[in-house]
């Protein structure tokens, strides 16, 4: 038997996500029968004590006799149980400054650590993640933001609706104007938002059709790399090439930005690719962008009028072009943004199934199958008080050496 433990989250703001459901945890039980389950008691939790007690769990606060520890966000200092192990999101793995001390912590604790956003294939593809959640709430948001801004309509804060069906129900109560969406990625994320756009009705048209038509009615196009990326020597490149030498690579956003009213980003964004658009960009009279979701959230990246992270209790802020600054989203030469960095926290429940079901195939599996594909092994940052050969790039930041963390990109924390 292994002794896992649903540990409570205790990171502020608090996070109601959990790796299992219930109704997931039964299933996994059964699945994986050496797999015995413990549930930190939590008052926060998007399923309640009740609910696991129901499903046949035991719910307590001593979950120390437990050797492996599931959480969602980082772990207080004062919480972690020494040579355990423990898995979560510790954004660490960029040398983000605010966490060195938990992962000091971790080894001189020897503790395992297996981080979420490390849990990933041979080829270094994510195999677990909330993204398709970030990309859901990040276009109904962008669309929420629309109807504030313009006075059209008032679609109520995910948080506040049950599930991802409600959320859906409140998005067939409105009208949408005749605007143009462009919507950026091919992932995870991407494909989140492209299921609330197929959800609406919205017409979907191919690069062409849509820089060259203005359909009545809403319509929207979805690119990736090579449509808002082009050659610089003007040859015909290749989405690996870009991937490995951006360098090679020009914007070729600016025609994207010259047709669309509503610009929703669920791109990956790597070091060194070109911006989509720079802050005298918008200054022109041909930009048209006027709301832009940016679920991907690379703050002074790539978009230039994203300068800051929104939150889910204020998630619309305005851009002034012309001053290249933060002013009321309901202004009226404003570009409205929405870029809050941890879009799934809004729905907690679907995120939740959703993550455990990726969980139990590819983690949980792995602990009963002898890891033979390897799952643990690579995800496994810290062992018998040492950071493993792939993390050993971090022993600079833990000793204190390393002050500069590794650029952020790909917009991780909305995601999370």
């Amino acid at each position: 038997m292994i002794k896992f433990a649903l540990i409570k989250e205790e990171k502020t703001p608090p996070d109601r996500r959990v790796v299992f459901s219930p109704s997931k945890l039964k299933e996994l039980v059964e699945k994986f029968p050496k797999a015995d389950f413990k549930v930190q008691s939590s008052d926060i939790r998007i399923f309640t004590d009740q609910e696991y007690l129901d499903a046949g769990f035991e719910v307590t606060e001593d979950i120390s006799d437990c050797e492996v520890m599931l959480g969602v966000k980082e772990v207080p200092l004062p919480a972690l149980i020494p040579n355990k192990k423990y898995f979560f999101f510790s954004h660490t793995i960029k040398k983000q400054p605010y966490n060195r001390d938990l992962l000091r912590e971790i080894l001189n604790n020897n503790i395992e650590l297996y981080d979420h956003e490390v849990i990933v294939k041979e080829n270094g593809a994510r195999l677990i993640g909330f993204g398709r959640y970030a990309g859901l709430v990040g276009a109904y948001n962008g669309f929420r933001g629309i109807g504030l801004k313009e006075d059209l309509f008032n679609l109520p804060k995910v948080e506040s609706l049950p599930d991802l069906d409600a959320m859906l129900a409140e998005l067939d109560k409105i009208e949408l104007p005749s605007i143009k969406i462009v919507l950026t990625g091919s992932g995870k994320v991407a494909k989140g938002a492209k299921e609330v756009l197929d959800h609406m009705g919205i017409k979907k048209l191919n690069v062409t059709d849509y820089l060259k038509t203005e359909d009545k009615g809403p319509v929207y196009c979805n690119i990736d790399v090579l449509e808002y990326n082009k050659r610089k020597d003007g040859s015909k490149g290749s989405q690996v090439e870009f991937f490995k030498e951006p360098g090679k690579y020009d914007s070729n956003f600016k025609r994207f930005a010259e047709n669309s009213d509503l610009f929703i980003s669920g791109h990956f964004y790597g070091d060194g690719a070109p911006v989509f658009f720079t802050a005298e960009d918008v200054k022109s009279k041909d930009f048209r962008i006027k709301y832009i979701a940016d679920i991907s959230c690379d703050i002074n990246g790539p978009i230039a009028s994203t300068i800051r992270p929104s939150t889910i209790a204020e998630p619309f802020y305005g851009y002034n072009p012309e001053t290249e600054s933060e002013v009321d989203f309901r202004e009226k030469d404003s570009i409205l943004i929405m870029a809050v960095d941890n879009l799934p926290c809004e729905l907690p429940k679907d995120a939740s199934e959703g993550f455990g079901e990726m969980f139990m195939e590819h983690v949980i599996r792995a602990f009963f199958n002898n890891d033979k594909d390897g799952v643990l092994d690579r995800a496994r940052m810290t062992r018998n008080g040492r950071l493993t050969p792939k993390f050993s790039y971090l022993q600079d930041y833990v000793d204190g050496k390393q002050s500069e963390p590794i650029p952020q990109n790909s917009g991780a924390g909305s995601v999370q």
